[in-house]
């Protein structure tokens, strides 16, 4: 019976409920991913992303799951440990990390991205770039911000990435400039990646008049297929020699959309829209997850993190729409200003919200071509953006 008794107890303090109220913050996270959980499955929100960083944080607290070592990143960044030493040492989580600190996650979703992106809208309406342009407004805004309240400048570059509604770009950059914001700014990003719906179109209305939400555009032109070929590598040319640490995002969302143009790769095109994003996003989601340690997670800074990254978000938003006012003045009339909200790089459901709200104010109105430009402007514009701060502060 002793024994019996000894084994019994062996096992339960070895087991997870033993330590489940050694840390209580591990609690208040678990419950924290059950609701991220909730908001991913019934609600939809975000569903291919936030399931996976959910249950990856789910994972990472659990007590006694040893799935991910923080101490062991913090060697790498203090290069007393090495890649090797993390599939030594490591657990699950942490080797599947590895693909997000080497950059290699995010690229190859830009790759789907591209793959599944047509480019046609912005090539015909070149002056879309100036809309993506504009769109990045709340980069710079919030990175000034956190900069007043004590934020580093690696950390607020990475913060004010935010501003883009690009996950992956946020998720690359700050693995480069500010690992230990990773969890709370991937988490931020794509929760108001989600709530786009909600969170644009009261600025539209704000920002606009019912005149100008009433404008109704010329059809664009038909692009030709020479056109949308030479495209991705112009770009991809011209990007990288100008900012040579966009290399890996312009790369991969160029050579994306050159399978998808040249029309002889098809297979590529179909792998790299499917099979791959599907697995790269699992391993993303999961690793990104992972990071959301309770001692490290539950602090101020994630506090100011969600609020800065609201404020980032809503000025990219605004900064679109004024210079859309601009153009509607500029051409007397023939640019419709909601378009510019679309820059924002949340492809395609910004443009989408362009198109609702300018149907709500003019029921004959067709924006969703003409917005998918700035949309497209505003994915090269994020990433031309990660790649300035990156130079500046990598």
């Amino acid at each position: 019976m002793n024994v019996i008794a000894e084994t019994m107890t062996s096992i339960w303090e070895s087991s997870g409920f033993a330590m489940m109220f050694d840390d209580p913050r591990q609690l208040i996270m678990i419950i924290a991913a059950c609701a991220l959980l909730y908001l991913g499955l019934v609600k939809k929100f975000e569903p291919l992303l936030l399931v996976g960083i959910a249950f990856g944080m789910l994972l990472t607290n659990l007590p006694g799951s040893n799935v991910y070592h923080p101490e062991l990143w913090d060697g790498v960044m203090n290069h007393t440990k090495t890649y090797a030493d993390v599939f030594a040492e490591g657990g699950l989580l942490d080797i599947l990390y590895i693909g997000v600190k080497a950059g290699v996650y995010p690229s190859l979703i830009f790759l789907g991205v591209g793959a599944m992106t047509d480019f046609g809208p912005l090539i015909a309406n070149p002056k879309s770039l100036l809309l993506g342009a504009a769109a990045q407004l709340g980069i710079y805004c919030a990175f000034i911000l956190a900069i007043v309240l004590g934020f580093t400048g690696p950390q607020a570059a990475s913060i004010g990435i935010i501003g883009g509604a690009d996950g992956p770009t946020a998720i690359l950059l700050t693995s480069r400039l500010a690992p230990e914001l990773l969890g709370a700014i991937a988490i931020a990003a794509y929760s108001y990646m989600a709530l786009i719906p909600l969170i644009q179109p009261p600025l539209m209305r704000l920002c606009t008049t019912k005149k100008e939400r009433e404008c109704k555009m010329d059809q664009l032109r038909t692009v030709s297929k020479k056109e949308k070929v030479l495209f991705p590598i112009i770009v991809t040319i011209f990007v990288v020699l100008l900012l040579p640490d966009t290399a890996p995002l312009i790369g991969c969302l160029m050579l994306g959309n050159l399978f998808k143009e040249c029309g002889i790769v098809d297979r590529l095109c179909d792998t790299a829209q499917n099979a791959l994003m599907n697995i790269v996003t699992i391993f993303l989601s999961l690793s990104v997850g992972a990071t959301t340690v309770a001692d490290r997670f539950l602090t101020p800074s994630t506090i100011k993190i969600v609020i800065l990254g609201l404020f980032a978000f809503s000025f990219s938003t605004i900064g679109g729409l004024l210079l859309g006012k601009v153009m509607y003045k500029l051409t007397g009339g023939k640019v419709n200003p909601l378009i510019g909200s679309a820059g924002v790089s949340a492809v395609p459901m910004a443009a989408r919200v362009s198109q609702v709200e300018g149907q709500k104010a003019n029921p004959s109105n067709f924006l969703l071509m003409h917005a998918m430009g700035p949309n497209v402007a505003g994915v090269i514009g994020s990433a031309v953006a990660a790649g300035f701060l990156l130079t500046v502060f990598g």
